[in-house]
């Protein structure tokens, strides 16, 4: 049997560093590391206290925000990543580890963040549309040390991209067919960037507005046991039945997810526990794997603490947050369904065990050292329910958590555990900080060049061109032209955001695909919110999606297990929640606050949804009282493709269809 020991922490944080980009910081010395943990314990210190107690001028906070996360990263993140990560490089370059001349970009990226932000408003006003040298001399460095930060912090796609956008925007008079435009010269375009349409625009606004208080909120509810907590409630509530384990890993990781938007550090964080247990009852290797890892992707969209995205989604729409946080209760919830559907049948196929009750843990033992824990998190969703702003219930939270750890009977925080959970939290910003200033870049030029409706055109074009031709075919004329063209533009917005995601974060994918498909969408008529979602739903999808699926390669390093073939099996567990968006689409009643809802569509696409999903997942499981026959599997998996438009009279026809496969099944049976 393949070994199935547990990952001390120490194995956990070389996992995430090695496929998460975003956690690769530089070792260093024990004096420059004491000083970026005081910056880092600053930087949160700050934003608690603006976000609570303070009046700050809004472009001020966002300049000071991006002045932390710029001299952070440049402290943080070597030039290049290095392999030895337990010796600080030395030499008279060098500082404690840290180069010189990272010490100074740090201190030049600070100065020329808070260059803009400290002009006086009315004289800022006046320069607006005509900058005079030094605001494009500045605005120049920004835009260099934004591309170079995300650069550092999470690799060369996101920064590539910007810089093709970059080009375009200033020899977009050489762009063929509807891409053309006038073209914009270097000082326009450094004045339309460096503002806040650009780089201090609506992505670092959320980031220092919202995300940056969940973010620390999620790692000061770890530190007083939340996570554990959420891992034993879920062991008792699922590890007994067959295959045990699994539902195990999925139930955590939902839980996680409601605290931690991050589908790496959910994957190692819960799969440490997981899957070793998932192994040893008989999962293969990379089975296990890619069951956590397809699991631990949904805690992007998993209320109440879901990605960065969803803070930044309030500011794009301009709706409370607790809209938002209901649109995405039900597609999380099919998104864990579908994957729990599938490792059950997986588990029935291979014959798998429940978890003995040696090997869980007592309900009673739990709640006695945790039950505290759950008071910061009740109390945040009370907060957001009652109507509060998320930077309040936030606040208030967080406030929640330290009390907690000072009061806790067992395992008390204490100052030192304090300061380690503010550093966490702060250090957990800086490279999506980076990325959201990067992003700014391209939604800047996005802006400026008039490129989304662009795009959207051609996204109909293409998709009416398509829909010309099936419409012709029988019996798919049964649809008309309309129709078509809304599916296929559908399937050419989720063919983007899957590769996009492979090589840029799920929140720079949602603003970059969201801004240039934003023309599509309104011609097409579907609501903002509904076009919102399905972008992010697909963005999230790709962190399972080979050939770049980082979350199941980080994965399959606890599991020991073929990397790509985890990948391949994640991206098969997670296929039924690629029906998802599309019912949400044809039926926005899914999503509760959309326009026109009522329950009985409500109940009518959710029952149609769960079918569809669970049809798939005997199609791709190849089981369900019995193993089932290759045609078999192509029939069913055509008729849940009936239920992508939910209705009755399809749900009807669906049902109708499977009945007779599930007669002969339990026949076989």
């Amino acid at each position: 049997m393949a070994d199935t020991h547990e990952l001390s922490e120490q194995e956990i944080a070389e996992l995430e560093r090695k496929f998460d980009s975003e956690s690769a910081f530089r070792p260093m010395g024990t004096k420059m590391a004491f000083l970026v943990s005081f910056l880092l314990v600053a930087m949160s210190v700050y934003h608690f206290y603006a976000a609570g107690f303070a009046l700050i001028r809004e472009l001020l906070h966002f300049g000071i925000h991006l002045a932390f996360v710029m001299g952070l990263t440049f402290l943080l993140f070597s030039w290049k990543k290095q392999t030895d990560v337990t010796d600080p490089p030395k030499g008279w370059m060098y500082v404690d580890g840290v180069s010189i001349f990272d010490i100074a970009l740090a201190i030049l990226a600070v100065c020329a963040a808070l260059y803009l932000p400290l002009i006086p408003p009315s004289e800022a006003a006046i320069r607006a549309g005509n900058p005079n040298a030094m605001d494009t001399f500045m605005g120049s460095v920004v835009l260099l040390f934004t591309l170079e930060a995300a650069r550092r912090s999470i690799g060369y796609t996101l920064p590539l991209i910007a810089g093709v956008f970059i080009i375009y925007a200033i020899w977009g008079n050489h762009a063929p067919g509807l891409l053309r435009h006038g073209g914009v010269a270097w000082n326009g375009f450094v004045d339309g960037i460096y503002g806040s349409q650009g780089i201090y625009g609506i992505a670092i606004g959320a980031m220092a507005k919202y995300v940056f208080l969940f973010i620390l909120f999620g790692a000061l509810a770890a530190r007083i046991g939340l996570g554990q907590l959420f891992i034993d409630l879920a062991t008792i509530a699922a590890g007994r039945y067959s295959g045990g384990p699994a539902k195990v890993a999925i139930c955590a990781s939902a839980f996680m997810g409601s605290i931690s938007g991050s589908s790496i550090a959910n994957t190692v964080t819960t799969g440490a526990l997981t899957i070793p247990a998932m192994k040893k009852v008989g999962y293969p290797p990379h089975f296990a794997g890619a069951t956590e890892a397809t699991a631990s992707t949904g805690g992007q969209i998993t209320p109440p603490v879901m990605g960065a995205a969803a803070f930044i989604m309030v500011d794009f729409l301009g709706i409370p947050l607790r809209d938002v946080l209901a649109a995405a209760l039900f597609p999380a919830f099919l998104h864990y369904f579908g994957i729990f559907i599938m490792v059950h049948l997986e588990a029935k196929k291979l014959g798998l065990r429940g978890l003995s009750s040696d090997e869980m843990p007592k309900i009673k033992a739990v709640l006695r050292l945790n039950w505290l824990a759950a008071a910061p998190l009740i109390i945040l969703i009370y907060m957001i329910l009652s109507g509060r702003t998320p930077d309040y219930a936030a606040v208030y939270a967080i406030i929640a958590c330290v009390v907690v750890g000072m009061i806790k009977p067992h395992e008390r925080m204490g100052l030192k555990g304090l300061w380690e959970a503010l550093a966490a939290g702060a250090r957990g910003t800086v490279a999506i900080g980076s990325a959201a200033a990067c992003v700014g870049i391209i939604v800047g030029v996005i802006t400026l060049t008039g490129t989304g409706f662009r795009i959207g055109a051609i996204v109909i074009q293409t998709a009416n061109d398509f829909a010309g031709y099936v419409s012709a075919l029988w019996p798919l004329s049964y649809f008309d032209i309309h129709q078509w063209s809304l599916f296929f533009s559908l399937v050419l917005v989720a063919m983007a955001c899957i590769v996009m995601g492979a090589g840029v974060p799920t929140t720079a994918t949602y603003i970059i695909l969201v801004s240039v498909t934003a023309g599509a969408f309104q011609i097409l008529d579907v609501e903002p919110l509904v076009a919102h979602f399905f972008v992010f739903y697909y963005g999230v999808l790709a962190d399972i999606t080979p050939p770049v699926a980082l979350a199941a390669y980080a994965a399959a390093g606890i599991a020991g297990s073929n990397p790509f073939k985890t990948g391949n099996t994640a991206f098969r567990l997670g296929i039924a929640k690629a029906l998802v968006p599309f019912v949400f689409v044809y039926s926005p009643a899914l999503l509760l606050v959309t326009e026109g809802f009522t329950w009985y569509a409500f109940f009518v696409t959710l029952s149609g949804a769960m079918l569809g999903i669970a049809s798939l997942g005997i199609a791709f499981t190849g089981f369900l009282f019995k193993p089932i026959k290759q045609w078999e599997r192509w029939y069913v998996a055509s008729v849940s493709l009936l239920f992508i438009a939910p209705g009755a009279l399809t749900m009807g026809i669906g049902l109708a269809a499977l009945i007779p496969f599930g007669i002969t099944q339990f026949t076989r049976k």
